[in-house]
C-alpha cells in the first residue's frame, strides 16, 4: 500500500478522511451516487489537487462536488483546484477581500507569497459558489459502497464568522466539524471568531449527530459526542458565555 494511502481513514464505507501535513487540517470525502463531495480543500492549490486525486482514486469516483466549512487559509485556499466542481460554503469565499487576506493570512502562517497569491486568484474561477443557508441536502439515490445524501448545515458565526458542518446521516453518522471542534491542540479564537457564540454551536452539533456519532475535528483524531460535550463545556467557562456551561 502506498504512503499516502495509508494516511486516509475509513470512517465507514464510503466516507473517508486525512490529516494534511503542515497544519493538520482535515480534508473529508464521501462517495455519492454521481461523484465525490470533497469536504474543506486544503491551503494551497497543489494540496487540494492531491487530496483531491488521492480521494478520486480510493473512491472510485471523481469529484463534482466541494464543501468548504469555514473561510479560513487552511481549509479554503485550495479550492481554486477544483473550477469544474459544484461548490459550497460560508457567503463571500469568491469575494476579492476576503481571497486577499486568506492569502494574507496565509504568508503570515508560512505559505510562500507567490503559491497563496495564485490560489487565492483561483478562488473565483469556475463556477458560481453557492451559499449554505439554513439546511441544505445534497445527493442523487444509494448505490453500494455510497452514500445516499449528505447535510450541509449553516451554523452561523462561532469559530469563524460563518461555520458549516456536513452531516453523513447513517450508521454511524459521521459530522464533518471544520474548526468548531479540534482535537490536536486547544481551540482557537481569531479575531474573525465570535467566541460567546460558540458553545450555542456546539450545541446545535450534538443535536445533529446525535449520541452515537463519529465527530470529524478540523484538526486531530475523530472524537465522540462526550469529547464535543466537553469541549463545549470548556469553551462556554473560557468566553464566559452566560449559562452555556450547565447545558
Amino acid at each position: 500500500m502506498p504512503e499516502w494511502e495509508r494516511k486516509w481513514e475509513e470512517l465507514r464505507p464510503g466516507v473517508l478522511r486525512t490529516r494534511l501535513p503542515g497544519w493538520d487540517e482535515t480534508v473529508g470525502a464521501v462517495a455519492l451516487a454521481d461523484g465525490v463531495l470533497l469536504v474543506d480543500a486544503g491551503p494551497s492549490l497543489p494540496a487540494g489537487a492531491r487530496a483531491g486525486r488521492e480521494a478520486a482514486h480510493l473512491l472510485g469516483l471523481p469529484v463534482t462536488r466541494l464543501v468548504v466549512t469555514h473561510p479560513h487559509f487552511d481549509h479554503a485556499l485550495g479550492a481554486g483546484a477544483f473550477p469544474d466542481a459544484e461548490r459550497f460554503g460560508p457567503s463571500g469565499l469568491a469575494g476579492a477581500d476576503l481571497a486577499r487576506d486568506l492569502a494574507g493570512d496565509a504568508v503570515r502562517h508560512g505559505l510562500d507569497a507567490a503559491q497563496a497569491r495564485r490560489a487565492a486568484g483561483a478562488l473565483g474561477r469556475g463556477g458560481p459558489w453557492r451559499e449554505v443557508a439554513g439546511e441544505l441536502r445534497l445527493g442523487t439515490g444509494s448505490a453500494p459502497g455510497r452514500v445516499g445524501e449528505v447535510l450541509l448545515h449553516d451554523l452561523g458565526p462561532a469559530h469563524s464568522p460563518r461555520d458549516v458542518a456536513v452531516l453523513v446521516p447513517g450508521t454511524p453518522p459521521v459530522l464533518f466539524c471544520g474548526d468548531l471542534v479540534e482535537e490536536s491542540g486547544e481551540p482557537q479564537a481569531g479575531p474573525d471568531a465570535e467566541p460567546a457564540r460558540w458553545p450555542a454551536a456546539l450545541g446545535r452539533l450534538l443535536a445533529l449527530g446525535g449520541p452515537e456519532a463519529r465527530y470529524v475535528p478540523g484538526h486531530g483524531a475523530v472524537v465522540d459526542a462526550a469529547f464535543v460535550e466537553a469541549q463545549r463545556r470548556t469553551l462556554a467557562a473560557r468566553f464566559g458565555t452566560p449559562g452555556a456551561a450547565e447545558g
